[in-house]
Formats: C-alpha cells, sequence, structure tokens
C-alpha cells in the first residue's frame, strides 16, 4: 500500500502552529519558525512542510500545488 506524501502548506507567516491535522488523532500542537535562509521549515512529528509565500521554488514545490 502507497504511503502518501506529507503535506506541503504555503503560508504568509514566518510563525506557524501544526497539530497534525487530525483532532485526536494528531499530535501535540507545536510552534515552528521558518527561517529567512530556507523559507520552510518541516513538522518534527508529522513532517508537514510549511512554505514561506514566495519561496516555494527554493523549497521544491510548484507555486500552485494540485
Amino acid at each position: 500500500m502507497p504511503i502518501d506524501p506529507p503535506e506541503t502548506r504555503i503560508v504568509d507567516s514566518h510563525k506557524v502552529a501544526c497539530d497534525g491535522g487530525e483532532g485526536a488523532l494528531g499530535h501535540p500542537r507545536v510552534w515552528l519558525l521558518i527561517p529567512d535562509e530556507t523559507g520552510f521549515v518541516e513538522c518534527g512529528y508529522c513532517d508537514a512542510k510549511f512554505v514561506l509565500r514566495g519561496h516555494e521554488a527554493a523549497a521544491g514545490v510548484s507555486e500552485n500545488p494540485a
């Protein structure tokens, strides 16, 4: 059975929160800071990638993810 890739979210703020997005089945909420150097950060629990708008190419994601 194939495993779905981690979620990628395009965001407008350097500070983001992640809780796994599945209510009680998620993980503890963590606050993450996106550094200007990379333009993205990955959650240590669920591997979700948060990309700062304008840094999509540097983070390796398309500007209009399907």
